[in-house]
């Protein structure tokens, strides 16, 4: 379970500053599978940042009772100068997961080849985003947070992303952002809309694409 209460987060730049959120309170349970709406600086990263715990609110609660992996997507917070191989053994230490099984589980699934070993910062955006995916999917995490990573790689990757979060939303809670309502569809059985700094879930993610939807149409 993940339980916001009264959660508000902002930003100070330079002479002003800029509110995110706004006295934010919901609560995912285990097992959900959500999909989140939201236009372009709405806050749905900040949103994601906020659920793993990289970034802490500006002022309320978040109470925390299951393991989550960091945001999964195009964005990473490897340490560039090492190589994806080292990062994965970064990650197997603090996670206390054998070494070779995850750097195994990741060259098999991440396809980065000979840039395994490479700097992290000699990679493109979906590169970085292949390595990501595959070192949270080498760790059983209780909730994965998906930012879009599904578009990363070729049509044999985008394959085996989907048949892995299939599985995983099967087995543990799915928090997913995304601008394609149909991939929103494909993974998330519950929806939510973030907008004017506020989240209002929906009981179908269909429900949460109409009401996005129409929220984007009334602003064109």
């Amino acid at each position: 379970m993940i339980r916001f209460e009264h959660v508000s987060k902002s930003y100070h730049i330079r002479k002003f500053e800029k509110l995110v959120f706004a006295d934010l309170n919901f609560t995912i349970e285990k097992g959900d599978s959500i999909g989140i709406c939201g236009a372009n600086g709405a806050g749905k990263s900040t949103l994601m940042r906020l659920l793993a715990g990289v970034e802490q609110p500006t002022s309320g609660k978040i109470t925390r009772n299951m393991s989550t992996s960091w945001p999964i997507g195009y964005g990473n917070s490897f340490q560039s100068t090492l190589t994806g191989a080292d990062n994965a053994r970064f990650v197997s230490r603090i996670y206390n997961r054998p070494e070779q099984e995850l750097l195994d589980f990741v060259e098999d699934f991440a396809q980065l080849g000979p840039y395994l070993h490479q700097p992290v910062n000699t990679y493109s955006a979906g590169m970085s985003a292949r390595l990501a995916f595959g070192i949270s999917l080498a760790i059983e995490f209780d909730c994965y947070l998906i930012d879009e990573v599904t578009a990363a790689g070729d049509e044999r990757f985008r394959r085996r992303s989907e048949e892995a979060l299939i599985a995983r939303r099967d087995n543990a809670t799915l928090i997913m952002i995304s601008h394609d309502q149909n991939t929103l569809r494909s993974y998330c059985r519950r929806g939510a809309v973030l907008y004017g700094g506020a989240l209002v879930q929906y009981d179908t993610i269909d429900e949460a694409c109409l009401v996005h939807h129409h929220l984007q149409s009334r602003n064109l």
